[in-house]
């Protein structure tokens, strides 16, 4: 993906309220939050001046007047400018079309999961299964009580959302079950490893049995 002047996705975020029509700070927030984009994307007022700075300073947003409201301070209504518009169009275009590593954090915990003994891994496992169900079932309400008034089309990232969670619960749901069931490739030498380490063996000892166990060198996170 190439590289771009302003990265934040709030600033497309914003690019895109005043490619709808020009709009003061304020407005965007409000614009945002009451189509629930803060679900989507991270949105704080204070990161909002910020990257409105950033983007008029690129030249793809600029101010468009000001505005007064009886004693309030001045107000900037800033609109899109041409480069803003090839821009939102160009990142949008590849956001849709292709696909990057991210690192989510669950990633993270499932690659370092030995530090865990699988006994806590699978306590913590069946909490996070119990979470994914609520928000399955909070956002899926959600969604059907919004369809009431929103076709799909305003929808989308909470059906993709309610998609991804689904698929990280049946994910979960197996591994718990593998675990349980001790198919799980290398439960024993989990569960041996955390047997050592509770009998007070030194986590250098462990790692470097664990390595030549693996036949790699420093093959543990315990090292």
């Amino acid at each position: 993906m190439p590289k771009r002047p302003v990265s934040n996705p709030l600033a497309l975020a914003v690019l895109s309220c005043v490619w709808e029509r020009p709009m003061y700070p304020y407005e965007i927030t409000t614009t945002l939050r009451e189509r629930g984009k803060q679900d989507s994307i991270r949105l704080n007022f204070g990161s909002l001046y910020a990257v409105i700075r950033s983007l008029e300073s690129h030249g793809l947003i600029r101010a468009a007047r000001t505005e007064r409201e009886g004693n309030r301070p001045e107000r900037i209504v800033y609109e899109i400018t041409p480069a803003g518009m090839t821009e939102a169009l160009d990142w949008m275009r590849d956001l849709l079309a292709r696909p990057v590593k991210e690192y989510p954090d669950f990633e993270a915990g499932l690659s370092l999961l030995p530090m865990l003994s699988p006994q806590v891994a699978r306590k913590c496992l069946e909490e996070r299964l119990e979470r994914l169900d609520a928000e399955i079932r909070a956002r899926t309400e959600l969604e059907e009580t919004s369809a009431l008034g929103l076709p799909e089309l305003f929808l989308i990232e909470s059906s993709y959302r309610v998609a991804m969670q689904t698929a990280e619960r049946a994910f979960v749901a197996e591994l718990l079950d593998r675990i349980e069931r001790r198919t799980f490739g290398g439960l024993d030498l989990w569960e041996g490893l955390h047997e050592a380490l509770a009998a007070g063996t030194p986590r250098n000892e462990i790692a470097a049995q664990l390595a030549a166990r693996l036949g790699e060198e420093g093959g543990s996170t315990l090292a």
